[in-house]
């Protein structure tokens, strides 16, 4: 038998529930510390996806200049509003000084997840996963993340 294991891209169903019974606070001066209550974990050969529930260091990425958890990620605050059809939110690249630098790994998406959660909720839920379309590597070099376009068609989380 041949067992298949996939990233797939997708908000995560949890994090629809938990979001309409107030778990997750996306407003940046609401948050302690303010903008670091997400991160961003890099995964290989996981099976991840809508049913994904929380962080997990089963599958992570290992390598040279990776540390389990993943990176922060500061939080550009929700864009949109009454006038809006959609929602969004966005986050700084990890690029620069924020990039794994000096790094030798192979990964193949990612886990968006909320340190930082509202009281009566566990912490480290997962927002969205994001798949790569397959293996990135970075060896003894710099691995950035740069998030979509701040849109209403393009931004990494959208609530429509």
């Amino acid at each position: 038998e041949i067992k298949i294991m996939a990233i797939v891209s997708a908000i995560c169903s949890t994090f629809k529930q938990e979001l309409l019974q107030g778990g997750h606070n996306f407003n940046t001066s609401a948050q302690t510390p303010a903008g670091m209550a997400f991160k961003l974990a890099l995964y290989n050969s996981a099976t991840m996806g809508a049913t994904t529930t929380v962080y997990s260091t089963s599958n992570e990425t290992t390598g040279t200049g990776y540390t389990a958890g993943g990176k922060a990620l500061v939080n550009l605050g929700v864009t949109g509003g009454s006038s809006a059809t959609t929602a969004f939110v966005d986050f700084t690249d990890l690029s620069g000084a924020s990039a794994w630098t000096s790094s030798t790994f192979t990964t193949e998406g990612c886990l968006i997840y909320n340190t930082n959660i509202t009281s009566g909720f566990t912490t480290d839920r997962a927002v969205c996963v994001v798949s790569f379309g397959g293996a990135k590597s970075v060896s003894a070099g710099t691995f950035t993340i740069e998030f979509p376009a701040a849109t209403t068609g393009a931004a990494i989380i959208r609530l429509a």
